[in-house]
């Protein structure tokens, strides 16, 4: 399967581990782009020029198109259990649009908009990268 990673970037390394772990499944990945800054501390100003200069979001959902399927991988942040921003919210919307697999790797935050992730039938994997097929 064809799949599309998404998910902060401020939890780069996880992304690269999740995608090695895909890789030896036999699915071929499609990761955001690595723009090799600290993820941490970067302002969303300069942060959002990058993605501008880069024309990464573009990019992304272009991965997307190609995909069989997203696989969001929420980590905590923010304070917030599992966490999904705003560009993995649009990422989840656009995949469903286009009738993708749409994949959520851990639970649904408690967030207010909730209701319209769980209204685009994600497939909870709780965790377990196996549940991708």
């Amino acid at each position: 399967m064809k799949i599309t990673i998404c998910g902060s970037m401020s939890h780069f390394e996880k992304l690269r581990k999740i995608e090695k772990n895909l890789l030896k499944f036999g699915h071929q990945v499609f990761m955001p782009i690595d723009f090799g800054v600290d993820y941490l501390t970067i302002s969303d100003e300069d942060f959002g020029e990058l993605k501008k200069e880069k024309n990464a979001i573009k990019e992304h959902f272009e991965k997307i198109k190609k995909s069989d399927a997203i696989l969001v991988c929420n980590f905590d942040k923010k304070e917030i259990k599992n966490y999904i921003g705003g560009n993995s919210f649009l990422e989840i919307g656009f995949a469903y649009i286009l009738g993708k697999k749409i994949f959520i790797l851990n639970s649904i935050p408690e967030m207010f908009y909730k209701a319209e992730i769980i209204g685009m039938e994600p497939i909870i994997l709780d965790g377990d990268l196996t549940k991708v097929q």
